[in-house]
């Protein structure tokens, strides 16, 4: 099989089987192994006084490459067997670090338990880590905007494009970007400075893709007749809002595509973090089920947009190669 044609199969196989199953759910899922190897080296590390700039630069390349050596053991040890055996691991390891359907499925469960405000708020506490108790039915519907599209760029634009231009080491070493920036890229007395490379790291990762989110949501919302100027001039005016250097640029790009406000009252350990609106003060901000929906819709076609930018990237990459 010649490298581009091997190469656009693993991309076509691992998203369908992302979009027929979801996230598959295992003991062994090479996220739960990222975060185990990370608080690995991260426990010696500190044992042994590495627990500043320098000790956090070193757990980066521990676990990113330790995760890529596992990926390159496993493959080497199966394609001495059979060729289709090692294709078929990178398959199953692609398809486990691709969260498309993921992402929406925590959407849609949401949405279907709007009816009942105290499930949807125990929905919600899936997707986000700010207090969601007494967030009323508006602001469990723009919390949930809020995610999906914040997570369109590092869940799904980022590992994917990554996955299309550089192979299953790209993917593999976006996902433990992201993992470990979840993980230590805290502002806190621990993380402040260990923390600091893999925050940085994952900001650098995810700083093209975060903008060129602006113009796949504005042409998802032209294709859905909804607002795709709106788009374009919301994430150039209120993507700063965010303290994140690239999270803002989608979430503000969809809350013009949408024509709709986001942010308002946000609790994190019951302080108050943030009481302004992201948009238009005529754009509404008392969202319901539909407002959801619309943009469950849009997300779906930004995905879609994603894979097919995805892939005319790696026939232009093949092609200059």
């Amino acid at each position: 099989m010649m490298p581009e044609t091997h190469h656009l199969a693993l991309i076509l196989a691992a998203c369908f089987l992302d979009a027929l199953f979801g996230d598959p759910v295992y003991p062994f899922h090479p996220i739960r192994l990222l975060g185990r190897w990370s608080l690995f080296w991260e426990r010696r590390l500190f044992a042994i006084g590495l627990n500043g700039y320098s000790g956090g630069v070193v757990h980066w390349h521990l676990v990113a490459g330790g995760a890529l050596a596992v990926w390159w053991a496993v493959r080497y040890g199966l394609d001495s067997f059979h060729p289709w055996m090692a294709w078929v691991w990178d398959v199953f390891l692609a398809y486990s670090l691709l969260c498309m359907r993921d992402l929406l499925d925590h959407g849609r469960r949401v949405l279907d338990a709007l009816d009942n405000l105290p499930r949807a708020r125990r929905q919600l506490a899936m997707l986000v880590g700010r207090d969601t108790q007494d967030l009323p039915r508006d602001g469990v519907v723009r919390a949930t905007i809020e995610s999906l599209s914040e997570n369109l760029t590092d869940g799904v634009l980022t590992p994917l494009w990554a996955f299309s231009l550089f192979g299953l080491p790209g993917l593999i070493v976006v996902k433990a970007a992201s993992s470990l920036d979840s993980m230590v890229g805290y502002k806190n007395a621990r993380y402040r400075r260990f923390g600091w490379a893999a925050a940085r790291m994952d900001d650098l990762i995810h700083w093209l893709p975060a903008r060129l989110s602006v113009p796949l949501i504005a042409l998802a919302a032209a294709l859905l007749r909804l607002h795709p100027r709106q788009a374009w001039r919301a994430a150039l005016t209120y993507h700063a809002m965010l303290p994140s250097p690239n999270s803002g640029w989608s979430e503000a790009a969809c809350a013009g595509a949408l024509r709709i406000r986001l942010l308002g009252c946000i609790r994190y350990g019951g302080r108050l973090m943030n009481e302004a609106f992201m948009g238009d003060a005529d754009w509404p901000c008392d969202l319901t089920g539909d407002d959801l929906d619309r943009a469950l819709r849009l997300i779906t076609i930004c995905c879609v947009l994603a894979l097919a930018v995805g892939l005319v990237s790696m026939a232009l990459w093949h092609g200059i190669q």
